[in-house]
């Protein structure tokens, strides 16, 4: 028996570079249901970039663009992100990554597609003076296209490893 337990106890090399990942955003997100360490975190921040204000000119202040691009950026990592572990955890690496990427993709070219026939009606913000509604359209609808091409790609790789499964 003992000889057992220290064969698997010699085994244990340890977590994986994803595990540890995991762990620590765990217990980050733990962390932050502490007030204190929320506003820790707060008080971090404006002092790396500064206050989420508004100038005299009411232009944003640098902040606003930062604190956007860790929203989103974050935002894309966990909604990517868990579906990805998901699968890793049931597929395996190579698959997991094809099928997160093409269920990705094909999210995204539905939005862009959305959005492209649906675009926002009504009163326009500022900064968007002077686009008629072609050229507000012009953007989602270049997202739904590269979605589109991703997807198929992604698409082709899956029938491709599938096609290579069959042949062993």
């Amino acid at each position: 028996m003992t000889r057992l337990l220290r064969r698997i106890r010699d085994d244990e090399r340890g977590l994986s570079a994803l595990e540890w990942l995991g762990v620590i955003l765990a217990v980050f997100v733990l962390l932050s249901l502490i007030p204190q360490f929320r506003h820790a975190l707060d008080w971090a921040y404006e002092h790396l970039v500064g206050k989420n204000n508004v100038d005299a000119d009411g232009n944003p202040a640098p902040g606003v663009l930062v604190r956007g691009i860790i929203v989103g950026v974050a935002s894309i990592g966990v909604f990517a992100g868990t579906i990805f572990l998901i699968n890793y955890t049931n597929l395996g690496r190579r698959l997991a990554f094809l099928v997160t990427g093409a269920a990705f993709f094909g999210f995204l070219a539905i939005v862009g597609l959305l959005y492209t026939l649906y675009a926002p009606r009504g009163l326009r913000p500022t900064l968007l003076e002077g686009l008629n509604s072609f050229q507000l359209r012009i953007l989602p609808g270049a997202l739904m296209v590269g979605s589109l091409i991703l997807f198929a790609m992604f698409i082709a790789a899956l029938s491709r490893m599938e096609a290579e499964e069959e042949e062993k």
